[in-house]
């Protein structure tokens, strides 16, 4: 699904066109997601459902970012390590910028980036389907830390 989700409607259609139930928790899970329009771990993702369902797992998490993940509705990315942030899927490609400082996640678009995926894919016969462009540094609040140390 290239196009993106736009919508909490548009996320509960795509589960309940693939077989899969539309779950309170399930729900619960992508509203926050839709709402918070923030990168989040797992974890994050956890806390802030427990909130709202005191009796959800991690694992329930876990099982659903997957499922949200094979089903187009969200994006992974691995920004350190092991670290796994999700978002919800978008209908315009961007890229991220990460302060190596405190991790602060910022989106950016970046229009050459069509222009390169048709040209790299003419050239070498491939059909891409997504860029991924991350950028790292220091965000201006961590280079001024630094400064004032």
């Amino acid at each position: 699904m290239d196009e993106g989700i736009k919508t909490k409607k548009a996320s509960r259609e795509v589960l309940g066109s693939s077989g899969q139930r539309v779950t309170g928790q399930r729900a619960l899970l992508l509203d926050i997601l839709h709402r918070s329009g923030e990168h989040l771990d797992a974890d994050e993702l956890y806390r802030r459902a427990r909130r709202r369902q005191p009796r959800l797992s991690l694992s329930t998490v876990y099982r659903n970012l997957q499922l949200f993940k094979k089903l187009g509705l969200v994006n992974e990315h691995h920004f350190a390590g092991e670290h796994h942030h999700y978002e919800v899927k978008s209908a315009v490609e961007h890229q991220h910028l990460l302060c190596l400082g405190c991790g602060k996640i910022v989106e950016f678009y970046c229009p050459m980036s069509r222009q390169f995926k048709e040209k790299i894919g003419r050239e070498h016969g491939f059909k891409i389907t997504g860029v991924e462009v991350r950028m790292v540094g220091l965000c201006s609040s961590c280079r001024n830390q630094k400064v004032a140390k």
